[in-house]
């Protein structure tokens, strides 16, 4: 009897708590601006700089024919063969490279796909499961290019949810990632090594269109 006496006072206390709400205190303290504030450079400035520091490789391309040559120039370098891409945008500049595209995802030397957004802030490419690539495109491949255009760019994650809001309404992607930089980790004796848990080295393509 006097656990069940105990245990509805607690539950008075809390009905009687929830009927008298306490204000919020300091509620102005809860502004809509950012804490961050707008560079002053240009955000593709903001993105190479910060990609960078992630060690990410940047690429500024001003139209398509230079996105082709600069392409062309580093498979060449790199000499690679097995080029993995299911998005159909960039298929046709493969095609003018007189690449076939590689058919499977676990042997290949690159994968190449688009980004749903920029985030120049932080120097993040997000992505989603509604893009043709998928989920695991840009994950499995050893190493990751992503090719972006100048309208997918903006300068904070916030921009980036309203891109994707505007893009789908109501129809949200089930999986949206946000990836700055090759996958890296100092789990084991907080040594940093990358390409862990995902590419060991990324390449982001801007074209300015």
């Amino acid at each position: 009897m006097a656990t069940t006496s105990a245990k509805e006072n607690i539950l008075k206390k809390i009905r009687q708590a929830l009927s008298n709400p306490v204000p919020l205190p300091f509620s102005q303290s809860e502004g809509t601006q950012s804490v961050f504030h707008q560079s002053t450079e240009d955000n593709a400035i903001d993105f190479a700089e910060s990609f960078g520091t992630l060690q990410g490789k940047f690429v500024y391309c001003p139209n398509q024919e230079e996105l082709i040559s600069q392409l062309s120039n580093l498979i060449q370098l790199r000499q690679w063969t097995n080029i993995y891409c299911q998005e159909t945008n960039f298929l046709p500049i493969l095609n003018s490279l007189n690449i076939k595209p590689h058919d499977t995802l676990a042997t290949c030397d690159v994968s190449i796909t688009g980004c749903e957004f920029l985030v120049a802030r932080t120097g993040t490419i997000v992505m989603s499961s509604a893009q043709e690539s998928g989920r695991t495109t840009s994950v499995y491949a050893p190493i990751h290019i992503c090719i972006a255009f100048g309208n997918q760019l903006g300068y904070d994650l916030k921009d980036a949810l309203h891109f994707i809001k505007a893009k789908y309404s109501n129809n949200i992607p089930s999986l949206i990632t946000f990836a700055s930089g090759p996958s890296r980790t100092a789990d084991i004796e907080k040594t940093l090594v990358t390409g862990v848990h995902g590419p060991k080295e990324v390449y982001c393509f801007l074209v300015d269109l």
